[in-house]
């Protein structure tokens, strides 16, 4: 991979390093009662992931309720190239998420959502193939939403919400060196470096966005949700640190490091459902959700230019901007649940079909994204009349995505190898959460 490309693929690791859990870089598992459902609850939004779904189901709701949990996220993935194989090093993940609302008399409801978005990461052996593309990534966020609903009547309310976003990332990639520099300009072709650099960075970033819904229910049993959030560009900035460059570090420090920003979109939603009682006891719901990823179509680098390296043919420095091409299309998710209920005992299973955004021509290690099929199953049981336990799982199986990975000598002097193989990727998720009623 060419050095003058290194800080580019670094912020985008930034954004997009994670091993995501929706297409794309989006999550979208934000309670056990939901995922079990695949994720079918915008037109139920019965409890306090609403927040995320529906603001206006909170509406619906009575009383002082929290509602409180965890996913635990085990991701798996593969990059076969022939009769090699590389596996992803294992990590578990566990995304909080926290909901607490209070309904007044007069129909106004208002509650306050924690919850991680993105907060998961990828690491792959630190010498493997490709090495200078990724190794390691950890990225945490949080939204903090504040939201307001109000009920209309007991067929109709809507809701509102706006959210603080901050995010905070730590990763770690490798970069081809050369031995020494002598003489400069370099003449003949400088030695490869006996092994490569290593590029650590950290970075924050803060953004705001806001969230809208309406819920209505024509008659008792019929539910009819939709809902929309905004798109939103989160800034991030941050400092990186160059370790054992070899040539490249002196006698002239090519890569002296330093901050680095860009923007990424968190892009726009859209969720459509209907949920529909078939007897008291039986719910089922369907959805689709539109996602407006065509908002990342090209990443842009602000960074500080470096030292211009001292070779025929190159005028411009290792280190500063840069812009790459994505062009991602537009997705969508198709949603279908259900829940039956036994007096204390809910039984509750899902279905997601979920489309990948990332074009063939830009599937690479940092996010080997692809097209999921995804299945849910939970239960859920009334532990006294103000206490509720929810647990969930959830099995994501991804389509099998050819890509490739490059690595080189020395970038610039020394032919790139580029292997194309195979991504396999899978995961498992378990969910759990507590509610309480007051």
């Amino acid at each position: 991979m060419s050095l003058t490309k290194t800080f580019l693929v670094l912020v985008v690791l930034i954004v997009c390093g994670s091993t995501a859990f929706g297409g794309g870089y989006q999550i979208n598992e934000h309670g056990a009662r939901s995922l079990a459902m695949g994720g079918a609850f915008v037109a139920q939004a019965s409890d306090g992931s609403a927040m995320f779904f529906n603001p206006a189901g909170l509406a619906f709701q009575k009383g002082f309720k929290v509602y409180l949990g965890t996913t635990v996220i085990m991701p798996s993935s593969t990059f076969k190239a022939g009769s090699k194989e590389t596996k992803m090093v294992d990590q578990t993940f566990t995304p909080i998420n926290v909901y607490a609302s209070y309904a007044f008399d007069n129909g106004l409801t208002v509650g306050i959502g924690v919850y991680n978005p993105y907060g998961l990461g990828t690491e792959w052996p630190i010498d493997w193939d490709g090495r200078q593309m990724s190794v390691k990534t950890d990225l945490q966020t949080f939204y903090i939403n504040p939201t307001v609903a109000y009920k209309f009547s007991d067929q109709l309310s809507i809701g509102v919400g706006v959210s603080y976003v901050t995010g905070k990332v730590t990763l770690r990639q490798r970069v081809a060196t050369f031995k020494q520099l002598t003489p400069i300009p370099p003449s003949p072709v400088p030695p490869p470096g006996d092994k490569d650099g290593t590029v650590d960075l950290d970075g924050t970033g803060n953004a705001i966005n806001f969230n809208f819904g309406l819920l209505y229910k024509p008659t008792a049993d019929l539910s009819i949700g939709a809902s929309y959030r905004s798109l939103t560009k989160l800034e991030f900035e941050g400092n990186a640190k160059f370790t054992d460059m070899g040539g490249l570090a002196a006698p002239i420090n090519f890569f002296p490091g330093g901050t680095g920003k860009t923007a990424l979109p968190m892009p726009s939603n859209i969720f459509f459902g209907i949920a529909y009682n078939i007897t008291r006891d039986f719910t089922v719901e369907g959805d689709i959700q539109f996602v407006g990823w065509s908002a990342y179509d090209q990443l842009k680098l602000d960074m500080t230019p470096g030292p211009t390296y001292p070779a025929a043919g190159i005028t411009t420095p290792l280190q500063g901007p840069s812009t790459s091409v994505k062009n991602w299309e537009n997705a969508y998710l198709i949603r279908l649940g259900g829940e039956y209920r036994m007096e204390k005992l809910a039984l509750r299973a899902g279905f997601i079909y979920d489309k990948t955004p990332q074009p063939d021509a830009v599937v690479e290690p940092m996010l080997p994204d692809a097209n999921r099929i995804e299945f849910t199953v939970g239960l859920g049981y009334e532990i006294t009349k103000s206490v509720r336990a929810d647990v969930a799982y959830q099995m994501i199986s991804f389509a099998d995505r050819d890509g490739k990975i490059a690595y080189s000598a020395a970038a610039k002097y020394y032919p790139v190898t580029s292997v194309t193989g195979t991504y396999s990727n899978s995961a498992n998720l378990f969910a759990f959460n507590l509610g309480f009623n007051f």
